[in-house]
């Protein structure tokens, strides 16, 4: 019996037909001579490659463009660079199989660079084609990225003191009104952000001791069952890495990172164990995701490199991923401000006046946001699933 072929597999008959794929939807803004020309430009890279341009959005066929990436080229059998939308955003990014010619570097070059802003989406492939062409992709967003610290740095240097908006770490927060609305505050220390977070995102996907990401793009459309075998999958693997990993002690910082990712581990079994509905199973999650960097740091301390970059799950939903954006934000009824780390999704949604797609509990007989849940009753309402305090592993392992 014939089945109709999957998704990934209908791109990838069309991949072998054209190097371009552009869905139907976005016809527009690669018009045919564009793509021809692109198509010529592209035979003279060191390496295949493939633009697959088709949408990202949540609840969609394609979670992210890693999974987009990673399906095609499986299916299509054949190494190479794929170009696509990063993720539910215009951005373009890059993806390699069979080889290092920078194509994730040129890709976050062409975003990073201001002149290409408002630049078409043909300029913005042409441009990063150039860039793998000439083998200077790493070069170029190097560049960029000294730029773009030089002018942060001019400009933090002459504010006066106590007048910044800047976080800690350069990014620039999002006030967020009483009803949820957003204002998008975009400079410089913006963009240094942003490379920073990328930089980060780079050491945490080669770091194997780390979550990987992927179990979020699973875990957000699971069902409580699914979620609950997962999460038990979860603990069993961190459970089998921490008997794996060697890690010597001698030093007081390995000792206090390692009694962490320990501490983490068994809050994590601990709540599995108690679980009685989503929240305390993204509650595991959250546990293993700071178990595992805790992990990851103290082998990074004890070979004389520094600590991983923590990046902590969205605030709104843990199991939406990475927060990669930060707000200061007001819950509703209340007079104090928070500092939250936010995914993309949830940013945007704040800055576009709408309510962010938070985890529910129940409250009164009726599914309220996690947070506006009785704190005396949800350690994940009272810590904000560990972003409101840092004692998270503390309170599960004391009962809480």
């Amino acid at each position: 019996m014939l089945t109709d072929p999957s998704p990934g597999e209908r791109l990838a008959a069309a991949l072998r037909r054209s190097p371009i794929h552009v869905d139907p939807s976005l016809a527009s803004a690669l018009p045919t001579a564009e793509r021809r020309s692109l198509i010529a430009k592209l035979k003279k890279a060191p390496a295949p490659v493939f633009v697959v341009l088709v949408p990202i959005v949540k609840g969609g066929t394609w979670a992210d463009a890693d999974q987009l990436a990673t399906v095609v080229h499986d299916r299509l059998g054949r190494d190479g660079i794929f170009i696509t939308f990063d993720d539910a955003t215009e951005d373009l990014t890059a993806r390699e199989w069979g080889g290092d010619h920078q194509a994730r570097d040129a890709a976050w070059a062409v975003t990073l660079d201001r002149t290409m802003d408002d630049a078409p989406l043909a300029a913005r492939l042409s441009r990063i084609a150039d860039l793998i062409i000439s083998g200077t992709g790493k070069q170029e967003y190097d560049r960029i990225s000294a730029e773009i610290d030089k002018r942060y740095n001019a400009r933090h240097s002459a504010e006066p003191k106590g007048t910044t908006q800047a976080d800690d770490d350069g990014g620039l927060a999002l006030p967020i009104g009483a009803a949820g609305a957003g204002v998008a505050v975009v400079g410089v220390a913006g963009f240094l952000l942003w490379r920073r977070r990328r930089m980060a995102s780079v050491r945490r996907e080669g770091d194997a001791l780390l979550m990987p990401r992927t179990v979020f793009a699973t875990a957000s459309r699971a069902t409580e069952d699914q979620l609950r075998e997962q999460a038990s999958r979860e603990v069993i693997a961190f459970g089998e890495l921490l008997d794996e990993t060697t890690v010597p002690t001698t030093d007081e910082r390995t000792r206090v990172l390692m009694a962490r990712a320990l501490d983490a581990y068994q809050a994590a079994g601990k709540t599995l164990d108690a679980a009685g509905g989503v929240p305390d199973l993204a509650g595991v999650l959250v546990l293993l995701d700071q178990g595992r960097d805790a992990l990851s740091s103290a082998q990074a301390v004890a070979k004389g490199r520094p600590e991983v970059p923590p990046v902590p799950l969205c605030f709104f939903n843990p199991l939406h991923g990475d927060a990669t954006n930060r707000l200061d934000w007001r819950p509703i009824g209340s007079r104090e401000r928070l500092r939250v780390q936010t995914c993309r999704a949830c940013a945007r949604a704040a800055r576009d006046k709408q309510t962010p797609d938070a985890l529910t509990d129940r409250r009164d007989g009726r599914d309220v946001p996690y947070y506006e849940a009785d704190p005396s009753k949800s350690v994940w309402a009272e810590t904000g699933y560990g972003q409101l305090r840092d004692d998270l592993i503390h309170r599960i392992l004391r009962g809480d």
